[in-house]
């Protein structure tokens, strides 16, 4: 199995995909053409919003050059086909979204299991990314939950990989949610015995036969302590890391 895990693999403010940090080739590298792509929802209630965003990743694919004989979407109204969706593809694409909600969905349809044989492409974006972990962090996202005791922030993921994410560093540092900065207050304190790779859009980790590399601008928050580990066209091994 192949894996890209994105923050987002989008230019940012544009529909076009991001050839940045050789995104692209490494792409095309992986995908026989033409390929069956799965959509995997965020929501599996937000068919519109679904729909929407899964004809945006199909349409932005074709202008780099992909092709698909099929694309198709999984969500709430054909979870019970998942088996059968997740067999039929060799490109699968982890939407973006909210992390507990996709979590549980994926939970739900036994997607780690259906993975378990999976020998084709997998893509997340920003929440996908998050929820193909091994054990997942769920950075607190929506208002309420930074401050609420009972918000599960640490859930059992995809098990691709043991990397846990934190996207879109770009357009979310300084922010702050609950009266709380997302990571002076919340993600750096909650790194004790814990690490967490901050990705900013156009940046990704590579997974290829059981090997990890980080391309392109990244920063590590490890126990209470955020550093910056490489810059923009860097790859970086992750193995042992």
């Amino acid at each position: 199995m192949t894996c890209f895990f994105t923050s987002s693999p989008f230019l940012p403010g544009e529909s076009d995909l991001c050839p940045a940090n050789g995104f692209l080739h490494e792409l095309h590298l992986a995908l026989p053409y033409p390929c069956r792509a799965l959509y995997i929802c965020s929501d599996p209630d937000g068919w519109e919003d679904t729909d929407t965003y899964a004809v945006a990743n199909g349409e932005a694919l074709e202008r780099a050059g992909f092709a698909f004989s099929s694309f198709d979407v999984l969500d709430g109204r054909n979870a019970d086909e998942a088996a059968a969706l997740v067999k039929n593809a060799d490109f699968i694409i982890l939407a973006g979204g909210h992390v507990p909600t996709q979590n549980a969905f994926f939970r739900e349809i036994g997607l780690r299991r259906l993975l378990r044989d999976f020998d084709g492409t997998v893509m997340g974006i920003s929440a996908g990314s998050m929820n193909s972990a091994d054990t997942v962090y769920a950075h607190p996202e929506l208002e309420g939950e930074a401050v609420d005791p009972d918000f599960e922030r640490f859930l059992p993921g995809l098990g691709l990989t043991d990397v846990n994410i934190i996207p879109h560093y770009n357009t979310v540092a300084g922010d702050t949610l609950d009266g709380l900065d997302l990571f002076e207050d919340i993600a750096i304190p909650d790194s004790v015995d814990h690490a967490f790779l901050v990705l900013p859009d156009g940046s990704y980790v590579l997974s290829k036969d059981g090997h990890e590399t980080l391309h392109g601008e990244a920063y590590l928050i490890a126990d209470g302590v955020m550093e910056q580990i490489s810059e923009d066209e860097d790859v970086l091994e992750l193995d042992g890391e």
